[in-house]
């Protein structure tokens, strides 16, 4: 076996792969690895991999030729969903020496274990995503403020647009009671907030005994975490009784709903394989704003779908507009191999796909600026985080505004009442402290 000693690791993409190398990190560093920061010549890179986008794979052929630059004799790992979509052209790629399918990317330390020498030709291990069943529960720690909690993984759904069906197999996840308990090995390190991730968290139970419901009603009584938070989840599995509970009853769930909505036209979104129709969307936005006016709500959206006409980019406009919504994730639409949207409608010009991006960009930040506005002169309560810029600090509001105040040393970590003061010309929140807190 080569004499591995120091490890680092690179991320890409969404909450669910931060929680995920977090958790390899760990096991890494239980064997006895001293993890270092990329640049510090490690002995071996991981990099945990996103195939959202053609820009994500770009980036991981970046990342593998400045691997390479800083230590010649690295062992380079490439795992995640682009190492289970194209593990062979992974293969291919100078100096990447092993390639893991979502199968095998928690037994990394096993596959190492095996090797004598740095490769001439990589190392690939992956099985059909048809055979990828198993649940491996995950969270980050130590690297943030806040802990991202994997509960499911893999999703059902199949639109369109997606790979990830491909690339992280049939939705899957732990019991609420193995889920609570991962929560629970969180509340006892001094994590104040977690946030809860996955592919697609509302289909957690899949219809079954248990579901998404029942488990934030559990993970609700965890009385050593002081705030949960929901990453992402799609409108037809966001019920009513969840924004209720959410909003009405629950101690610990902050106000703050990220929906995906991609297109504000039923054409697209039929074409795309949504489970909804604008109708329900719109519905849902009104019944969290008519429980808690502040609440924080944010939306994906899709531009440049195949076939997509000026008409349905004008709807999509129109409805946003008239949403009452805090800010968008854009994206602009790239082609990814077996899918089925190339197929349905004409290629979209790239410079018109650019134009639509830019104009919804102008949109949110309208809309993020009026929900800060609608929010000042208010209080709230932020968790302050550890990094410092300029001689401030900065965190988060229940309700997802991003604050930032003098640096204190004190505050870092910790829950604080304040007053939201002003809107800096970088769109933050200037705060005062509450003396109440």
């Amino acid at each position: 076996m080569i004499q591995f000693k120091k490890v680092a690791f690179y991320t890409l993409g969404c909450k669910l792969n931060f929680s995920e190398t977090s958790t390899i990190a760990r096991l890494f560093e239980d064997a006895g690895f001293a993890k270092v920061e990329f640049e510090d010549t490690p002995d071996v890179y991981i990099i945990n991999t996103c195939s959202v986008t053609e820009n994500a794979d770009k980036k991981c052929k970046q990342l593998v030729k400045r691997a390479g630059k800083i230590n010649p004799e690295a062992y380079i790992v490439i795992v995640g969903c682009y190492a289970q979509l194209k593990p062979t052209e992974i293969a291919s790629i100078l100096g990447v020496d092993m390639v893991l399918g979502a199968n095998e990317k928690f037994n990394i330390l096993e596959h190492l274990e095996k090797e004598s020498s740095k490769r001439l030709v990589a190392k690939v291990a992956f099985d059909n995503i048809k055979e990828t069943k198993e649940f491996v529960p995950s969270y980050s720690f130590g690297d943030r403020t806040r802990s991202f909690l994997k509960i499911q993984d893999g999703c059902d759904y199949f639109c369109s647009f997606c790979t990830i069906p491909l690339a992280r197999g049939k939705s899957r996840n732990g019991s609420i009671k193995e889920t609570v308990s991962q929560a629970e090995k969180i509340a006892a390190t001094d994590v104040k907030e977690v946030v809860l991730t996955g592919v697609n968290i509302g289909d957690f139970g899949q219809g079954e005994k248990e579901n998404f419901y029942g488990l934030i009603q559990e993970l609700d009584e965890i009385k050593d975490i002081e705030r949960f938070r929901i990453s992402s989840i799609e409108p037809n599995l966001l019920s009513n009784e969840i924004i209720d509970f959410c909003l009405s009853k629950s101690k610990r769930f902050a106000p703050h709903f990220h929906i995906p909505l991609q297109s504000g036209s039923d054409r697209l979104l039929k074409l795309m394989r949504r489970k909804y129709e604008r109708k329900l969307y719109a519905e849902r936005v009104e019944r969290i704003k008519s429980l808690r006016k502040d609440s924080c709500i944010g939306v994906d959206v899709i531009v440049g779908f195949p076939g997509e006409s000026d008409e349905d980019f004008n709807e999509t406009i129109e409805f946003i507009k008239d949403l009452d919504v805090s800010y968008l994730h854009v994206f602009t639409y790239s082609e990814r191999a077996n899918t089925g949207a190339p197929k349905l409608g004409a290629a979209v010009p790239m410079e018109v796909r650019r134009t639509r991006s830019k104009q919804l960009h102008l949109i949110s930040d309208r809309k993020k600026r009026n929900f800060y506005t609608e929010n000042l002169n208010t209080e709230h309560i932020v968790l302050f985080e550890h990094e410092e810029d300029e001689g401030y600090m900065f965190g988060f509001t229940e309700n997802y505004i991003k604050v930032k105040f003098p640096f204190d040393a004190k505050l870092t970590n910790t829950f604080q009442r304040i007053r939201l003061t002003e809107i800096d010309r970088d769109g933050i929140m200037k705060c005062s402290l509450s003396t109440e807190f």
